[in-house]
């Protein structure tokens, strides 16, 4: 098990192997849902340019996900280089992969 196994995180952590650097600048993090704070300063260190999501951190929160509610424009302010973000691309269909999450888990969706 690994806590910070999060999407964004694996998705660096294989880009940079890929191209044998730790700088993907130009690069673009799509996710389901706004990163979390480590997974936005991953992006931040990574110097990648763009991340595009659909559900916010609400979401995640109202169905189940353990979320620290520092959004990810909060974080962009304090970033010297400034990422591009994106937000509520495809929100409705991320929103719904997060219900059926929580009804695997035979939680309530809400």
């Amino acid at each position: 098990m690994d806590i910070t196994a999060h999407a964004e995180i694996l998705a660096i952590r294989k880009a940079c192997r890929k191209i044998s650097t730790v700088d993907l600048s130009g690069c673009t993090v799509f996710s389901t849902c706004e990163p979390c704070p480590m997974c936005f300063s991953a992006c931040h260190w990574a110097g990648i340019s763009r991340i595009v999501y659909g559900a916010e951190i609400d979401d995640a929160k109202d169905h189940g996900f353990n979320e620290l509610f520092i959004p990810s424009a909060t974080m962009n302010r304090y970033d010297d280089k400034r990422v591009e973000i994106r937000d509520g691309v495809l929100r409705d269909e991320c929103v719904d992969l997060f219900i059926k999450w929580a009804m695997r888990r035979g939680s309530r969706p809400y």
